[in-house]
């Protein structure tokens, strides 16, 4: 019989809103070989050159716009999350992070020593598929397991971007802003390097090809990032009876001179304000939990954007944080998974 616990994992903050804890944290992030997909001399290179120099100020700066009272905001809600998901399942829940604290490794050492624990459900809070993020936990996760040796079998939960539990879950969290008057929707997913997609593809021929090549049935949508966050808005969008002039998809987050996927959430809500649009709703489902990249990046800096390209009001629909539909879903997972 198995005994099973569950980890939550999500991507990671500084343990400080301080320009040495930002150079430490994006250090460990970029340094990643699934987040910066190069060989590691010109990874080096690239982050102690390009980026640590000058953007762990900028960063920091960021940080403290948004930290709260407790802490980072992602480490905080997801925190929240967990309690809450304790509250609804028997099993023992944790939570940790890719980068910072707290991490995989003591996390999962932490649940696997508890009595007749031989199993840990594994739960990447992420949406859709890409290997900065999905891959990189588990890989991580199953490395710990190597490295001590433990009796655990890993249960790793699958992309759930287009599952109905969960579009049900991100719907109604909306909802109550949908009802409200507003001229458009714009859904910003989190941006990633065309590489990192068409590298997945194994054909060599599907991905990125031509403008609807995420509506043509292909393998290789099993690892698109694309396709997931199409399929995302798609079923929301039917769910929510939205109108195909209501809404618009968009790419946030760039880093660096790679190719990134088009279009670019700023310029977005650029085209958006010089066409009339005076009230507008952002949505970040590619984030389950709130985070510097949507309550900094897009309710300030998107605001400010909005607001000197002649737009008035942007609001920002929260992400699922602990959305008592949300952990009613997860705890159906804990259970069913």
């Amino acid at each position: 019989m198995n005994h099973r616990a569950v980890l939550l994992a999500n991507l990671g903050s500084p343990d400080q809103p301080d320009t040495p804890s930002v150079r430490r944290y994006l250090d460990q992030f970029l340094m990643d070989p699934y987040v910066i997909q190069l060989p590691w001399p010109l990874r080096r290179l690239i982050v102690s050159l390009l980026v640590l120099p000058k953007r762990p100020k900028e960063s920091a700066k960021a940080y403290q716009s948004v930290w709260l009272d407790e802490g980072s905001p992602l480490v905080v809600f997801s925190e929240q999350l967990k309690t809450a998901l304790q509250t609804e399942v028997k099993m023992p829940v944790g939570i940790a992070m890719r980068y910072g604290s707290p991490d995989i490794e003591t996390e999962l050492l932490k649940l696997a020593s508890q009595d007749g624990i031989n199993e840990i459900l594994f739960i990447p809070l992420y949406p859709h598929f890409a290997e900065s993020t999905i891959t990189t936990s588990v890989e991580q996760a199953k490395a710990v397991i190597t490295k001590h040796q433990l009796s655990v079998k890993l249960n790793v939960v699958s992309p759930f971007y287009q599952q109905d539990d969960y579009i049900s879950a991100l719907v109604e969290s909306a909802r109550s802003y949908l009802t409200q008057p507003f001229d458009h929707l714009v859904f910003s997913y989190h941006g990633l390097p065309e590489s990192h997609i068409t590298k997945l593809d194994t054909s060599g021929s599907h991905c990125l090809k031509n403008g609807e090549c995420c509506q043509v049935v292909n393998p290789a949508h099993d690892t698109c990032y694309r396709h997931q966050i199409m399929m995302t808005t798609e079923r929301f969008v039917e769910k929510a009876g939205l109108l195909e002039t209501q809404y618009s998809v968009a790419f946030q987050s760039r880093l660096g001179r790679a190719k990134w996927l088009d279009p670019n959430t700023e310029d977005r809500l650029k085209e958006l304000a010089a066409a009339g649009a005076k009230n507008i709703l952002v949505i970040c489902p590619a984030f389950v939990t709130d985070c510097l990249e949507t309550l900094e990046e897009i309710a300030i800096r998107g605001q400010e954007v909005f607001e000197e390209a002649g737009g008035e009001k942007l609001t920002l629909i929260p992400c699922l944080n602990q959305h008592p539909k949300w952990v009613e879903t997860l705890a159906a997972w804990c259970v069913n998974k």
